[in-house]
């Protein structure tokens, strides 16, 4: 239990610092997504299934490419992916690869006081050669 608090805080923590750099430079309609909702979206295959989508592109591979993407996803209050914006990248096909999962992914929506809300939701990915 402690372990999950201490990521939701550390998860709000990212929010709030990438938001204000975010907030600079808002696409047409972004402002309509929630930083926070009461109940945050989460894939419907849970997080360990939307990494499981995930496959090491195979420049990056050979490149010897390692690191982390950082994606902000636009979640509609259908749970659907309206948008995805590489916050920070890796080269190689990896910053690709997420936003195409991503993209592809259904999310159970996330809601406040029981209403389905739109959400932008921040989400890190390891890429890591074994």
């Amino acid at each position: 239990m402690k372990l999950v608090y201490f990521c939701a805080v550390l998860f709000f923590m990212f929010i709030k610092v990438t938001g204000e750099k975010l907030n600079s430079n808002l696409l047409p309609g972004e402002e309509d997504y929630l930083a926070i909702a009461e109940v945050m979206p989460e894939p419907v295959s849970g997080l360990p299934g939307l990494m499981k989508k995930i496959g090491y592109p195979t420049v990056a591979r050979k490149a010897g490419v390692e690191g982390k993407v950082i994606a902000m996803a636009y979640i509609t209050e259908n749970g659907d992916v309206d948008n995805v914006k590489i916050i920070k990248g890796l080269e190689g096909g990896c910053s690709e690869e997420v936003e195409r999962v991503l993209r592809e992914s259904k999310f159970k929506p996330g809601s406040n006081a029981g209403k389905n809300v739109k959400v932008k939701m921040a989400m890190a990915f390891q890429f890591k050669l074994q």
